[in-house]
């Protein structure tokens, strides 16, 4: 298994008590999807780019998007303290179905961007996951143009025509084409 062949699930908090449980951090809306996995592949933290398997013995999702996970061979806080942060993973044929015009964003990687006044402006490049909220990030006519990525700014994607149907905000491409036009009259 590949990190290409993958979507990052989530990552390794802490052991948690003396038995091998870890706390881990899903990057999910619902981490209760996941309390039937059977396995997770686990890239440790100080090598990224390589995947062992792990067989779950248990998944107790706790508040929000935690949860206390038991891997089989893990037995002791000793075997699960080198496994403190590394990042979890699961196959793509493992996520779950989305409703209709919902999309990953792997999935729209290299889509043409399509305002609904100003039509085709660049093709997405990335997203990025802040705290805050994520954005996309585009080309468009030589810049990476932002975007945050929330239901009034993305409409839906066209995964046949590889489309991506977005409603931009006023003035948002002239900040980025022209910064220094938009500065505050009342900085300093």
């Amino acid at each position: 298994m590949t990190l290409e062949e993958c979507f990052e699930l989530g990552f390794i908090v802490k052991p948690h008590g003396l038995k091998g449980q870890m706390v881990t951090q899903l990057d999910v809306d619902d981490a209760s999807t996941y309390d039937r996995l059977k396995t997770v592949y686990v890239a440790l933290a100080a090598s990224p780019n390589k995947l062992t398997a792990y067989s779950i013995e248990r998944v107790n999702p706790q508040a929000g998007q935690r949860v206390l996970l038991k891997l089989r061979g893990i037995e002791r806080i000793e075997e699960a303290e080198p496994l403190r942060g590394s990042k979890l993973w699961l196959p793509l044929a493992e996520l779950p179905p989305l409703a209709d015009h919902q999309f990953y964003f792997h999935d729209v990687i290299g889509f043409q961007v399509v305002d609904e006044k100003e039509g085709e402006l660049g093709v997405v490049e990335n997203f990025y996951e802040f705290p805050q909220q994520d954005v996309l990030a585009m080309r468009y006519q030589g810049q990476e143009v932002l975007l945050p990525v929330v239901d009034e700014l993305v409409s839906h994607a066209d995964m046949e025509a590889k489309k991506l149907f977005v409603n931009m905000p006023e003035g948002l491409l002239d900040i980025y084409m022209n910064p220094g036009a938009h500065k505050n009259p009342n900085a300093d």
